[in-house]
């Protein structure tokens, strides 16, 4: 059994924002596997599919961003699976918008979905799907930004990027997520990464 959660704010006002892209790639998951309705139970919604013949969760938690352990600590611990089990969808501002990064574990990246999950979660060995939103133009805040729709040039990219990822998500959950990493990570010279942490210009924001 698997949990794929993505990250988002519940709402409409919400769901077309970039902080949302993991509810965005859950959605179209659900709509490629026939996914049955959704139901509201974790303080999630959620749904249940089948990949590869295991038993998998649709998760969309409904806390806000910034509350997502509440709701996905408590699932891995219903039904007694390892941090190993869920696998997170969550947009990066360190990367460019479109670009996709899978990770076997880590830190939060100064992502505050991520901080609640490894603080409810007691470990940081779970699987991220990260999708690219780009840094904040000059000027702009990082909430802002975050709960800003994409803009007419990177709309199209960030299709194209859960398009992508859908059966990279499939990967990590038949064949293990170093298989995905090794296939659907990008191949390329690694660039120097921006390193810097949005964690404390987006501290005081629930949604964010």
């Amino acid at each position: 059994m698997k949990i794929i959660a993505g990250l988002g704010n519940p709402g409409a006002e919400y769901a077309a924002t970039k902080h949302n892209v993991g509810f965005m790639l859950v959605d179209a998951l659900a709509v490629r596997l026939n996914a049955p309705v959704w139901k509201e139970v974790f303080f999630s919604s959620v749904t249940e599919v089948r990949i590869g013949g295991k038993k998998v969760f649709l998760v969309k938690p409904l806390t806000y961003m910034n509350n997502s352990g509440e709701a996905l600590g408590p699932m891995l611990s219903y039904y007694k699976l390892d941090t190993e089990d869920l696998i997170v969808v969550h947009d990066d501002m360190d990367i460019p918008s479109g670009t996709v990064r899978i990770r076997k574990k880590g830190g939060s990246g100064g992502h505050n979905g991520i901080k609640s999950i490894l603080a409810h979660a007691g470990s940081e060995d779970f699987p991220r799907v990260r999708i690219g939103i780009g840094r904040p133009p000059t000027g702009w805040t990082v909430i802002n930004h975050v709960l800003a729709p994409f803009s007419s040039e990177d709309a199209p990219k960030i299709r194209e990027a859960i398009d992508y990822l859908l059966p990279a998500v499939e990967c990590i959950v038949t064949d293990g997520v170093d298989l995905a990493m090794n296939k659907y990570n990008p191949h390329k010279k690694k660039a120097k990464k921006q390193e810097g942490s949005h964690e404390a210009q987006e501290a005081d924001g629930t949604s964010a």
